[in-house]
């Protein structure tokens, strides 16, 4: 079983910047990924960045290019979601998954967070 532990949400205003942590512990694969999901109120949810470890680059959504940047520490087993120039837009909560294997962007990952919630005043 894995287990994963979110952080770093909060309440910022646009503009400003958060960042979120992820770490997995217990029966973590060999090879495995972390991605970030995230679901605003009355809204699917959505794919918004992700990373293998513990090799690979980090991969985005569309609406976050170039404001998110997403990391890894191997031997913490943690992921770090650095959000600056946030926008109102980006208000959810999100979610931290773990899959084996590479990333994908559907949500069909094998362990899911309890979600911290992330929110942006205009």
């Amino acid at each position: 079983q894995v287990q994963l532990l979110e952080s770093g949400g909060g309440l910022v205003q646009a503009g400003g910047s958060l960042r979120l942590s992820c770490t997995a512990s217990g029966r973590t694969f060999s090879s495995y990924s972390l991605a970030w999901f995230r679901q605003a109120k009355g809204k699917e949810r959505e794919f918004v960045s992700g990373i293998r470890f513990t090799y690979g680059g980090g991969y985005y959504a569309d609406s976050v290019k170039g404001r998110f940047t997403v990391s890894r520490d191997d031997a913490k087993n943690t992921v770090y979601l650095q959000m600056d120039n946030l926008k109102p837009e980006d208000t959810a909560t999100y979610y931290c998954a773990l899959r084996n294997g590479g990333v994908i962007f559907a949500s069909s990952y094998d362990f899911w967070g309890q979600g911290t919630q992330v929110t942006v005043s205009s």
